[in-house]
């Protein structure tokens, strides 16, 4: 199929941007990378009368450190900034791995050239892979209108499928990432059918080692639900212990406990529960390992 009668507005600035979605309300859609929206404009499951295509603004781009750990300081990427340019970032790859890491492994070098992270963040599709990351790592979205600027936590952002805290005004142009302390491990592990597929199931993991036992954890899950999900349970069974073999099993068990997926051509309620343990048990793994190397300076 094809879309339906739209006019195409190209703003050069977050302003012009922000006037666009006031002016047009419901009837405006932004565009950024459009992997998500065109599919969707195609079968007529989206049909906005205006779409407003981001990808001319500039300072939606870039990723930089904002002061220290000390000094609460934080990892700041545009909500432009391509997967390509997370999966090259330096900063990222020192500071925070979970990012590039997952990049590489969203669809194909043609989509992560053009699919941005703020779009896979924005749009509350529960396979796309940042937001149990961002839920993870306890990111903050910035969300602007022509009315002023709001913080919203992602771990309050998505609120149903394809259901998000973003009102029609706003333009996310912003995530904030707490810089990670010394001894924290991250990883993200999914399993899918192809290349360019969504997730079966994936698991997004960061605990904190400290004389060999687990000061923090936060376990979250891609795609096994109407949202990216946390599960409480699997990070309550890493504390306070030395993430052995049976904390990381009650982990796993938790995690399948708290996940509701539905059965499609990803697989049925039943392989797709037991992957997403599996990818917590993969996640726990690597991010102790590199919590381990983080604690002994390694990192």
């Amino acid at each position: 199929m094809t879309p339906g009668v739209f006019d195409y507005h190209r703003p050069q600035s977050v302003a012009e941007a922000l006037a666009l979605l006031a002016q047009f309300g419901e009837d405006g859609k932004v565009l950024a990378g459009g992997h998500s929206l065109v599919p969707m404009m195609k079968l007529r499951l989206a049909e906005p009368a205006h779409l407003i295509d981001i990808n001319g603004i500039g300072g939606l781009r870039g990723i930089r450190e904002e002061g220290g750990h000390e000094e609460g300081g934080a990892i700041v990427i545009g909500a432009g900034t391509t997967q390509a340019e997370v999966m090259a970032s330096d900063l990222l790859r020192r500071k925070c791995p979970i990012l590039p890491d997952a990049a590489a492994q969203i669809a194909d070098p043609q989509v992560r050239n053009c699919g941005t992270i703020g779009g896979n963040c924005a749009n509350g599709d529960p396979g796309n892979d940042d937001p149990a990351i961002m839920m993870a790592l306890d990111a903050t979205y910035v969300l602007q209108s022509q009315g002023g600027e709001r913080r919203v936590a992602a771990r309050d952002f998505y609120l149903g499928i394809y259901a998000t805290a973003l009102k029609e005004n706003e333009l996310l142009t912003e995530i904030r990432i707490p810089i990670p302390a010394k001894g924290v491990g991250m990883s993200y592990k999914k399993i899918k059918r192809k290349v360019g597929d969504f997730a079966i199931a994936a698991a997004a993991v960061t605990l904190s080692m400290a004389n060999g036992r687990c000061g923090d954890a936060v376990v979250a899950l891609t795609n096994v639900g109407d949202t990216a999900l946390l599960s409480p349970g699997a990070a309550d069974a890493l504390k306070g212990t030395a993430v052995d073999a049976s904390a990381i099993g009650a982990a796993v068990a938790a995690a399948m406990a708290a996940v509701n997926p539905v059965e499609d051509l990803r697989g049925s309620v039943a392989y797709r529960t037991a992957m997403a343990g599996e990818m917590t048990r993969r996640a726990i793994t690597e991010a102790l390992s590199r919590a381990t190397s983080e604690a002994r300076g390694g990192g």
